[in-house]
């Protein structure tokens, strides 16, 4: 099949961590079944600098003509921009993966956590104002958003591990996270075979550093949501490896959790694992929106890759390593997707120690070159 792709390159960081998403893209381009048509567009601090404005319309009207849409990180213009996006085209389901990778330090072996964040609401629509000395900010929580991010939580846990764990703070926000958790408590009542429980959200985040295994879906709002999912990617090894994707009824989103580190931009030291995993991400999305076996093999291979990468050291500074984001990018993934498509199913990892990679082709029509 053939997708179009909007790219939003952004800040800081970001145009590195595109280019290393890009070519994993044009790698597999063709590969496979598969074709990306690439349309790389303006929004950001950046845009604002030399266009007066962060997201224009002409790049709004670019993203409606894409099938997804891929963006790094932006500066101080993320409201004006990933907010705008989300609420623009509904995108109301934002997935937070925490998974711990082999060689990588995490409080424990083997997690795998799901945060299912509600996107569109909350204190993220910006409905702040002044009154006087004070200044106030309006929470909205609605039995439409609430329901229906708990059904997608509940359709989740159904492909897992079968547990939903609702996260408020209904004690004390008594009507807005009240709405909130008792639509979730409803949705509960038709899914009998998921193991149903509720945390306040304080609770929530004390567990997450206690036992994170406990944990399989977590579904909450948007604010809890955005705070718990950077615990959750710390606990596991840091922002690094957090990708995310924000799913509407009929188009997607994929970014990288972290943001634009400034900092470190342009030093070539930044980690592009978060960037390809939202790749892999969105290959996923494509698996379940258009039934494209293709797709799913593809993320199949970008996921190995990226944790035989790991597993033979190939990391960036704050993950302990030495490696430089081109060499992430070229060395460790690129190259090891070149042999994959080149020999059909063989994944030799890049020490002569490690254990090989196959991959069951058998019922694609792969292709080489």
């Amino acid at each position: 099949m053939k997708y179009k792709l909007s790219v939003i390159p952004g800040d800081g960081i970001g145009p590195e961590i595109t280019k290393c998403g890009i070519q994993i893209i044009e790698c597999i381009n063709n590969k496979l079944n598969i074709e990306f048509e690439i349309n790389k567009i303006k929004a950001g601090d950046k845009a604002l600098k030399e266009e007066g404005i962060a997201l224009s319309e002409q790049t709004i009207r670019d993203i409606k003509n894409t099938d997804a849409c891929i963006k790094a990180p932006v500066g101080e213009t993320a409201m004006d921009v990933i907010v705008k996006i989300r609420q623009l085209f509904d995108l109301y389901a934002n997935l937070r993966p925490a998974k711990s990778f082999p060689t990588v330090k995490s409080l424990q072996d083997d997690i795998d956590i799901l945060i299912v964040r509600e996107n569109t609401e909350d204190l993220y629509k910006g409905q702040e104002f002044k009154i006087d000395d004070k200044v106030i900010a309006l929470r909205t929580i609605s039995e439409k958003a609430s329901t229906r991010i708990a059904e997608y939580a509940f359709n989740c846990a159904k492909n897992r591990r079968k547990k939903v764990t609702s996260v408020h703070k209904a004690n004390v926000l008594k009507i807005t996270d009240g709405l909130f958790a008792n639509c979730v408590k409803n949705v509960s009542k038709h899914y009998k075979n998921i193991d149903y429980s509720e945390l306040y959200v304080d609770a929530c985040a004390m567990n997450l550093i206690r036992n994170p295994k406990e944990f399989d879906v977590i579904v909450t709002t948007n604010m809890f949501g955005d705070i718990l999912s950077d615990e959750a990617a710390q606990v596991v090894g840091g922002l690094g490896l957090a990708p995310s994707a924000n799913i509407g009824e009929k188009f997607a989103l994929f970014e990288p959790v972290h943001g634009a580190a400034p900092d470190i931009a342009g030093k070539n030291i930044a980690n592009p694992i978060a960037m390809i995993l939202s790749i892999k991400m969105m290959m996923d999305w494509f698996y379940d929106y258009k039934n494209d076996n293709e797709c799913k093999i593809a993320s199949e291979i970008i996921h190995k890759a990226v944790v035989s990468s790991l597993e033979n050291n190939v990391k960036t500074i704050e993950l302990g390593g030495n490696s430089s984001t081109e060499k992430i990018g070229h060395i460790a993934i690129i190259y090891p997707l070149g042999i994959i498509f080149n020999k059909g199913i063989v994944f030799p990892s890049m020490s002569s120690n490690s254990k090989w990679f196959r991959i069951n082709t058998n019922t694609t029509n792969s292709r080489g070159t």
